[in-house]
């Protein structure tokens, strides 16, 4: 090996142990090299897409794999099991996605839309997706999740644009959703995006700041008068089936008399019947018979009795002993 020292060129001899120790390196890094590049690893939740100079040639699952080394394969992984996000409106500070949300100014510009009846609303709103299909997602249009984000505030401005804005901040809100869901598969289907849309979820939706005090008036008063309505029908809930069960009982009862009553007549015609087939066999007997029982009824009840002669002409009255008695009992003098 030659050496040159200013204008001087010197041969020097290398050792043959150390250019033994150079070969051996150098093969030994050669080797090193070729191992690194020649195996990858795909992880659980992705794919990896295998470029050879720049083309695809092949999608392989999680594992240990093979590619052809010293740059020759190339191989990107993609998350295709990771539910991914976008958020419009506004942004969650940490996330891992750089595409989930944009810049405050882009962020006001977003949320702000016009309803069907030319009002205005402050619409936040989240979609979550999944990678489908890494080749179309990475080589079909330049920017998937940029494309994705231009698509889904138009969707959302359109169907927000179809209704009025009482639907778009009470009542209508799931059914924008759904709307949003359904056209923003369309969109990805016809531009090869490869990614399915698990969900369009609507956020916060309110009414322009200087109108926002007078429309939380007309809630609070739309919220006392359904709950003034709930009140009212559970009342009516507890009140109407209670009156409805008595007004069964009061029948019932009614029922339940007008059965004893006609049982009752018909005992007392049943029992007049056999009186009167017994009366027409001795009527003296029967008549005297009946005439002392009624006595026997009826004279214990009287407080004050008279007697009449057989005329009914003549009164004989009769001393009341028992006032008598009560009296004298009670004016007795007291012992001494």
């Amino acid at each position: 090996m030659q050496v040159q020292i200013g204008n001087d060129i010197i041969d020097v001899k290398m050792p043959k142990s150390l250019k033994g120790i150079l070969v051996g390196g150098g093969i030994f890094l050669l080797i090193l090299i070729l191992a690194v590049t020649s195996f990858y690893t795909v992880q659980v939740e992705e794919e990896g897409v295998v470029l050879r100079f720049g083309k695809h040639v092949d999608t392989v699952g999680p594992g240990l794999h093979f590619k052809a080394p010293f740059g020759i394969d190339e191989v990107i992984r993609v998350p295709v099991t990771r539910q991914l996000k976008q958020e419009f409106g506004f942004g969650t500070e940490g996330n891992t996605n750089r595409y989930q949300w944009t810049n405050p100014n882009e962020m006001r510009m977003e949320k702000n839309m016009v309803t069907g009846d030319l009002n205005s609303a402050l619409v936040e709103w989240v979609i979550q997706y999944r990678i489908a299909d890494p080749k179309r997602y990475l080589f079909e249009v330049r920017n998937a999740d940029e494309t994705l984000r231009d698509a889904s505030e138009s969707v959302m401005r359109e169907v927000v644009g179809d209704r009025t804005v009482d639907e778009v901040i009470t009542i209508g809100r799931q059914e924008i959703a759904e709307e949003c869901s359904r056209r923003l598969d369309e969109l990805i289907k016809l531009y090869n995006l490869g990614l399915t849309i698990d969900q369009v979820q609507l956020k916060n939706v309110n009414p322009p700041e200087p109108v926002q005090a007078s429309f939380n008036e007309v809630n609070t008063a739309q919220q006392d008068k359904e709950k003034a309505i709930n009140v009212a029908n559970g009342e009516y809930n507890r009140t109407v089936p209670k009156a409805r069960g008595q007004a069964l009982q009061k029948i019932s009862e009614a029922e339940g008399y007008a059965s004893a009553r006609v049982n009752e007549a018909e005992g007392d015609v049943a029992r007049f019947s056999a009186l009167l087939a017994e009366y027409k066999k001795a009527p003296d007997v029967t008549r005297r018979r009946i005439y002392l029982e009624t006595m026997e009824e009826a004279l214990p009840a009287m407080g004050r009795r008279v007697i009449l002669d057989g005329s009914g002409q003549d009164v004989l009255p009769v001393l009341p002993l028992d006032v008598l008695k009560g009296t004298t009992k009670s004016a007795a003098p007291p012992k001494q």
